[in-house]
């Protein structure tokens, strides 16, 4: 719920200071320069960014904006053209993004979520691990850029859609694809016979929001490391992630549970 007049103003002011320790240590935006909407593209990811507003995903950024006066307005495209979007300045962020994935943007301090990454491959071939990626053909979705979040990564073809992943393992184009978990459970969906194919969990890597290099930009991921600091701090997202029966990404003491993968 947006709040209005003096108690909006208050509230935002109680925000800005509140910064803890671990939250980002550049000056906070003025309140004056603070947008009362922000623009978030995304891909459409099943459970967590829906069409229709529904999901994990768009959950966790009303409640890290919308209590501070800033109504989330969300969109849907392709994942590089959501890049593409916020690169050009006609979008605030996109959501999911990697640290430092792509330059010309800005990066939050603070991640909201991790993405837990697995492969699917044939259950008939040896079971894959991170420090044995190189002996493998890879495949992941045009724009995820893994090679540079997974370690021993050299053989990869990128792929536009998620439609032909069973085929191209099935005849061979491709030892491994590489996704998230909702995705590959969708994916295996589509198999009449699921256990020909097998699951196996490399890392989790955390997703952050990127920004703009605009001066909206500069005082929405400000405010997004504020509001994050005391969320975490206060477990006020604890309820939303056990709503979707997701993992909590962050430990009691308010560091985040899941790690950087080595690049």
């Amino acid at each position: 719920m947006r709040r209005s007049g003096v108690g909006w103003l208050l509230g935002i002011a109680l925000l800005m200071t509140s910064v803890w320790a671990t939250a980002d240590a550049a000056t906070p935006a003025p309140m004056s320069d603070i947008p009362t909407d922000i623009q978030l593209v995304s891909e459409h990811w099943i459970g967590y960014t829906e069409n229709d507003g529904s999901g994990l995903g768009w959950d966790l950024m009303r409640e890290i904006f919308e209590p501070a006066g800033v109504r989330v307005e969300q969109r849907i495209e392709p994942y590089t053209r959501a890049v593409g979007l916020v690169q050009q300045g006609e979008a605030d962020a996109w959501v999911a993004a990697y640290k430092d994935e792509v330059e010309g943007t800005l990066y939050s301090k603070w991640s909201y979520d991790n993405d837990e990454i697995y492969t699917l491959g044939l259950a008939s071939k040896p079971l894959p691990t991170l420090q044995t990626l190189a002996k493998y053909r890879l495949a992941w979705v045009r724009g995820y850029e893994y090679q540079h979040y997974l370690p021993n990564v050299v053989h990869f073809n990128e792929v536009a859609r998620r439609d032909h992943i069973l085929p191209m393992l099935e005849y061979g184009r491709a030892d491994l694809y590489i996704d998230a978990k909702p995705e590959m459970d969708f994916i295996l969906a589509q198999s009449n016979d699921p256990q020909r194919y097998r699951l196996t969990y490399l890392t989790a890597i955390p997703l952050h929001l990127s920004f703009a290099d605009t001066p909206r930009g500069h005082a929405l991921r400000d405010l997004f490391d504020v509001r994050m600091g005391d969320l975490v701090h206060s477990g006020k997202l604890r309820p939303i992630f056990a709503r979707w029966k997701h993992p909590y990404p962050f430990d009691t003491d308010g560091r985040q549970s899941g790690t950087d993968a080595a690049h």
